[in-house]
């Protein structure tokens, strides 16, 4: 319909792993230069390959992030993202003309071709050397993730004059 936002499926040429953009960042040197990657207001969508999503839980338990709260989110098979819009010409002019809290595309697919074969992805699915490692990424990701939440907490208000909530004494 003309208007509505262009929904994508996920979980069938690409899964999306969702995380503040703080953490983002970090991530983006873990990725091919290629890599697809969305900017949503404060959070960053970097696209996995298919199947991922299922595979991360696993991945994160392995990697002994299980059980720490992560502000990360996948959207798998069954799940839809709204598609940022194309970007307007072939540079890129950040988020002028962006609705407010709708995607832009931080690193645009490129025209005409797949780009499954650069998404992250386990290193057992056997897509020879060129993708990159899902684990890698995960640690990279998780590590950031953590870092953001334990920053954010510090940053909080001081409570009876003791701000240093990770202080020892």
């Amino acid at each position: 319909m003309p208007g509505q936002p262009l929904r994508l499926r996920t979980g069938v040429r690409f899964d999306v792993l969702d995380v503040p953009a703080e953490a983002g960042t970090e991530a983006l040197r873990r990725l091919a230069p290629g890599s697809p990657v969305a900017l949503r207001g404060d959070r960053m969508e970097l696209l996995l390959a298919a199947g991922s999503a299922e595979e991360v839980p696993g991945v994160l338990d392995w990697l002994e992030w299980g059980a720490v709260t992560l502000d990360l989110r996948l959207l798998g098979a069954g799940d839809t993202v709204e598609a940022p819009p194309p970007p307007a010409g072939a540079v890129m002019s950040g988020r002028a003309g962006a609705v407010q809290g709708a995607a832009v595309w931080l690193r645009p697919p490129g025209p005409g071709r797949g780009v499954e074969a650069l998404l992250p992805a386990m290193p057992a699915v056997g897509r020879g050397g060129s993708a990159p490692d899902l684990v890698r990424l995960l640690d990279t990701v998780a590590a950031q993730c953590h870092r953001v939440r334990l920053r954010r907490s510090c940053a909080g208000p001081a409570v009876s004059g003791r701000n240093q909530p990770l202080a020892f004494s």
